[in-house]
């Protein structure tokens, strides 16, 4: 990790050749960490926004570390937008060298993290809370736009209201109610829907668990009878294989969406299908039959 001075320095001398904060279209400038938020604005702001994404497509963001160009991007435009809650630790670093006409959105403001888990995006309730962020920075940074902000927020809010009565219904029918995963980071969705996660690490999906760790979860498995062990798209599988080959079960994929890449969007996936797809996996580990 590049220290804070560094960072703060970098992104200092960057500011003499930041773009113009408005888009060459006259279409607002924002900035955005990575890519759940970025889908949120674009879906919010259509095409009144130009929307640049700051970690790459496919690329985990836990500990993504920005170059002096994203940094640059960060100083050339007119709203910063960020998840919050912790998860972009270098956000915090460079706060203080944007300056006072970039105006920073911290999306989870107002949220209170569940025992410091920064994914609050999956949550389709508390995504709301997320969209109406965002709404309210950017008519902050673009009054003229309210009305088109407001409509885009509208929208969105109703695809996430039905995306949580969805979940709700399918999750209220499973036979289990534990659910075996490879990094914390579907714990929301447990806490609303009445699952408990049992992940095999922490927050950070690279971690490395100890023995202790993987016995303990071996046991949870025999004992709760899962069928299934979820791994994500950006993680190496082997942890997970390795506990399924312990216990007879089989390998999932749950993607907590910190990366869906450029091919998947093409092909037309996007927040909504990857959490319908989701709540399939979920539904096919649980026994969440009719």
């Amino acid at each position: 990790m590049r220290t804070a001075g560094l960072l703060l320095a970098v992104l200092l001398a960057a500011a003499g050749c930041a773009q113009e904060r408005t888009a060459p279209a006259g279409r607002l400038t924002v900035a955005v960490t990575f890519y759940p938020i970025a889908e949120f604005a674009r879906r919010l702001g259509g095409d009144r926004l130009e929307v640049r994404q700051i970690v790459p497509a496919g690329v985990e963001p836990h500990d993504y570390d920005p170059t002096p160009r994203d940094l640059a991007m960060v100083q050339g435009s007119r709203v910063f937008v960020y998840n919050g809650a912790g998860f972009e630790s270098w956000v915090e670093r460079i706060l203080p060298g944007i300056p006072k006409t970039v105006l920073a959105v911290d999306t989870s403001q107002g949220i209170a993290p569940r025992r410091g888990d920064p994914h609050v995006w999956l949550d389709p309730v508390l995504a709301q809370a997320q969209v109406d962020r965002i709404r309210d920075g950017l008519i902050q940074a673009d009054p003229a736009g309210r009305a088109h902000y407001d409509a885009g927020a509208k929208a969105l809010r109703a695809e996430l209201a039905a995306l949580d009565r969805r979940y709700a219904e399918v999750l209220a029918r499973c036979r289990r109610r534990e659910f075996v995963t490879s990094h914390d980071a579907f714990g929301y969705i447990g806490a609303r829907y009445g699952l408990r996660e049992i992940p095999v690490t922490g927050i950070d999906p690279e971690a490395e668990p100890t023995p202790a760790r993987l016995r303990e979860v071996i046991a949870i498995i025999r004992r709760t009878g899962a069928t299934a062990v979820y791994t994500e798209p950006l993680l190496n599988p082997r942890v997970a294989e390795t506990l399924a080959r312990e216990t007879g079960t089989r390998v999932l994929v749950l993607d907590p969406l910190e990366g869906l890449t450029d091919e998947a969007r093409a092909r037309g996936r996007d927040y909504f299908t990857v959490m319908y797809e989701n709540l399939d996996r979920l539904a096919e580990g649980l026994d969440c039959g009719g």
